[in-house]
């Protein structure tokens, strides 16, 4: 039904704790305006067509069934990284090698928390890493699905009328393509990037590189209706400088890393390298302590095990009060580059279209009360943002005419 009172749209002040980080000390990326999108293209395929379903050959024809393959990469992923190169905005970093207790290590001469290497294995955060919450905010997400543990995942957040961020990897959405169908064309969750095989990113280089990132955004790709994740979590939390810059300006992804461990993904091993009890205790002192900054809780659907900690922990966030927010939402500005979530318009990416954006999100006013990405920008992105995304609808004088809608600008100060 039409609601008959008006809607008070105010806006804060955007939160800080969005993005942590002191490094570099000047922008080494481009705007998120860059044409990433004619990288995803196959011949003849443009948004609006008919994608192959999800699970079938023609589907899986073409990936590599193992490792990321750097011989049969596009070409358009190669000349996009020639071009980064060229222009220096891939720091000339070495990669680097594993020690005996498998922890990135880097050639002398290289401090794994400077400037120039700022390892996030080290706990350098760039700036533009997403790190924090905002206040009062858990950002739901897990990593290294999909597989079968999932599926308990996906039924308690439907059942809950919860949307997490799935960080998937690549060489899992083929293995596992039912699950990857229920988590976007079921449950309507978001999808980002977690690389094709799962590797410590810093030990490869540029093409290697190219390869995890490339393979799993077309994948995701050719499985959301034309989608490209904006967001990308390092596996094993493992990114410097020249990784984050690959991922930045030849794929357009913002990395992700977390403020709050669970190790859960001990919990699969033989034997078990932590309890439940324990992953239920740290996840107790985390959701009934602080709320500044918000938690990013790095959490997989990787075992039975690890999922029941989550299932465990839920209404414990919930009676606290929590803002439970999908982890690529909770900045309001679409949780992939060029659509605002799993069920909203994607735009067509054009060869030559370098400004393309997500489509305006257009809220009806039976939908206003849930708010949604609508209330994140209200939050985080501006007043003059939200407005926006209801002025893009054609409809919206007629709200306002009516009575039904009253957009009123926040005070000077508002917090």
């Amino acid at each position: 039904m039409w609601f008959a009172s008006a809607l008070l749209l105010t806006a804060t002040i955007a939160h800080p704790s969005v993005v942590r980080g002191s490094y570099p000390p000047s922008r080494w990326y481009h705007e998120e305006d860059r044409a990433v999108y004619n990288l995803f293209r196959r011949a003849g395929n443009s948004d609006g067509v008919t994608y192959a379903p999800i699970g079938t050959p023609e589907w899986s024809a073409g990936f590599p069934a193992d490792q990321a393959s750097t011989t049969n990469m596009p070409q358009a992923w190669v000349d996009a990284l020639n071009a980064a190169v060229a222009a220096g905005n891939i720091p000339d970093i070495p990669v680097s090698t594993n020690n005996d207790a498998g922890i990135p290590t880097y050639p002398t001469g290289y401090d794994p928390n400077s400037a120039q290497v700022c390892s996030s294995t080290y706990g350098c955060y760039a700036s533009g890493d997403v790190v924090d919450a905002p206040s009062g905010t858990i950002a739901l997400s897990f990593d290294d699905g999909p597989l079968p543990p999932s599926n308990t995942l996906y039924e308690f957040l439907a059942q809950n009328n919860e949307h997490a961020t799935h960080f998937f990897i690549g060489v899992n959405i083929l293995q596992y393509s039912q699950q990857f169908d229920i988590a976007f064309n079921t449950n309507q969750d978001d999808i980002a990037c977690h690389t094709w095989t799962h590797p410590y990113m810093t030990t490869k280089d540029n093409t290697q590189l190219l390869a995890e990132f490339g393979w799993t955004m077309l994948l995701i790709h050719n499985s959301t209706g034309g989608r490209l994740p904006r967001f990308w979590r390092p596996p094993y939390g493992d990114a410097d400088m020249r990784v984050r810059a690959v991922a930045k300006e030849v794929f357009g992804l913002t990395t992700v890393i977390w403020n709050r461990d669970t190790n859960d993904w001990e919990l699969g091993s033989t034997p078990p390298g932590i309890t439940q009890d324990e992953v239920a205790s740290e996840l107790q002192s985390w959701i009934t302590g602080p709320t500044s900054p918000g938690l990013v809780i790095l959490e997989h659907e990787l075992s039975d095990m690890s999922v029941q900690a989550f299932v465990d922990a839920y209404p414990l966030m919930v009676s606290n009060g929590w803002n439970i927010v999908s982890l690529t939402q909770m900045d309001g500005l679409g949780s992939y580059q060029n659509a605002m979530n799993s069920s909203s318009p994607v735009t067509p990416a054009q060869v030559t279209d370098v400004t393309v954006k997500p489509p305006p999100y257009c809220v009806a006013p039976h939908l206003l009360s849930t708010l949604g990405p609508l209330h994140a920008v209200s939050r985080h992105g501006g007043f003059d943002e939200a407005v926006s995304m209801i002025t893009s609808c054609p409809w919206h004088p007629i709200w306002i005419s009516a009575g039904i809608l009253t957009l009123q600008s926040p005070q000077v100060g508002a917090s």
